[in-house]
């Protein structure tokens, strides 16, 4: 047996050690399990740079501050009603009405617009308030009548989808005043309200989630209610904010739309609600709750954006693009599911 003299290192303490991203497993660094692990957590990361560089170098057009600045007004909607769903999907649940909301509360705003020239602090305010109150009815059937999310939010699309156009007597709102289209067009340091309103939304709640004990609550309900509950965290008050928090800013989100395109049509949203679970799984945030977090959902909402821009810039048709989306879809979920393996 041989003995390890003061001051001698053997190869192995010599080399650093961390632990393991994937496994939690302490692993030297720059071995092969190390650069799997890193490779793992920062897949998104690491496909989002060759996205990127794949059509910068396809086009020059893709690479320019304006295509920039392009994609982060495209994204600025979404952005909103992405970060609301990232709250419901951490509690295990899901928001399948965004879309109806969108649709009814911008088409609440524009007819307050077209009764109320230059109240434009009304039209918003009336546009947050619907979409706050059918996020409301989905945290009371969620949260205090026990409805399957599935159910209690596919019943208010429907209903809400229905709504949108009974407000517009079955036609889009037209002849809306100029003062409704400033509310998203209008410039703050050289960009457009929806970007600056998405940059403050994704810090803001990012700080929340991590710092607050709100967002410790919804990360422990998400991840395992019961348990939350004994340690005295009321589940139901969680569960019913989520909801209400989602309905606020698929509201806002709504009159936003509507503003960019001075009108309010009664089938804006349309699909949104997809796109939004996309953001948030992409990001890789769990279906079953507890797990994702907000800047994980703004680098899938980016990912999906930048995916779009490029491809149209490449003149891809439509249908191809929705293949591609949902080819990256299905990727990031297996990637979760073997990566929870791998810890598991």
């Amino acid at each position: 047996m041989t003995t390890k003299l003061d001051g001698e290192d053997t190869a192995s303490s010599r080399t650093p050690s961390v632990a393991s991203p994937a496994t939690g497993e302490p692993v030297r660094l720059f071995s092969r399990e190390w650069f799997a692990g890193m490779a793992l957590r920062y897949a998104m990361v690491l496909v989002m740079v060759l996205v990127i560089a794949y059509f910068s170098y396809r086009s020059a057009r893709f690479g320019t501050v304006d295509n920039l600045v392009t994609i982060l007004v495209a994204a600025a909607p979404f952005a909103l009603i992405a970060l609301g769903q990232t709250l419901v999907i951490l509690t295990g649940g899901i928001d399948l009405s965004v879309g109806s909301v969108i649709a009814v509360s911008a088409m609440a705003g524009a007819a307050t617009a077209k009764a109320n020239p230059g109240q434009v602090w009304m039209t918003v305010l009336v546009a947050m308030f619907v979409g706050l109150f059918v996020g409301c009815i989905n945290g009371v059937l969620v949260s205090r009548l026990n409805v399957p999310p599935f159910i209690a939010t596919l019943g208010t699309l429907t209903a809400g989808s229905g709504m949108a156009y009974v407000i517009g007597g079955g036609a889009p709102i037209n002849g809306l005043p100029a003062e409704f289209g400033a509310i998203a067009n209008t410039k703050i340091l050289g960009l457009q309200i929806p970007v600056l309103l998405m940059i403050v939304a994704i810090i803001a709640l990012a700080v929340i989630m991590k710092r607050t004990t709100y967002g410790l609550r919804v990360y422990a309900v998400g991840g395992n209610r019961h348990a939350a509950e004994i340690a005295g965290i009321n589940a139901k008050n969680v569960l019913f904010s989520v909801y209400a928090f989602s309905g606020l800013l698929a509201g806002l989100s709504g009159v936003m739309l509507a503003s960019r395109v001075i009108s309010g049509p009664p089938n804006l949203g349309q699909g949104y609600e997809l796109d939004a679970i996309a953001a948030v799984v992409i990001g890789g945030a769990s279906l079953m709750g507890g797990r994702g977090s907000v800047w994980g959902t703004a680098l899938g909402l980016l990912m999906i954006q930048t995916l779009n821009n490029g491809l149209d810039i490449l003149v891809v048709p439509a249908y191809w693009q929705d293949v591609i989306k949902g080819v990256l879809i299905v990727s990031a979920v297996a990637v979760d599911v073997w990566s929870s393996r791998r810890r598991t």
